[in-house]
């Protein structure tokens, strides 16, 4: 996954955590607009939720974030 989506992701993360708690359950959707303009970018983060990490639909802030600090 490239650098500045991982960086997206954590910082999103972080946030949600910071202002709705610890059990915050997020969708992949949430880190891009609600226009598609970099469909490229929105599939490879869905691959990477779904066929490689096998997620849910909506997981755990804390859960996202440390797989993507993982990787």
């Amino acid at each position: 996954m490239r650098t500045e989506m991982k960086e997206k992701i954590i910082r999103t993360c972080e946030e949600k955590i910071a202002s709705k708690g610890c059990n915050v359950g997020l969708s992949f959707y949430v880190f891009f607009a609600n226009k598609n303009n970099d469909p490229e970018l929105l599939m490879e983060v869905a691959h990477w939720w779904i066929m490689e990490m096998k997620l849910d639909h909506f997981e755990k802030a804390e859960k996202i974030k440390g797989l993507v600090l993982s990787i």
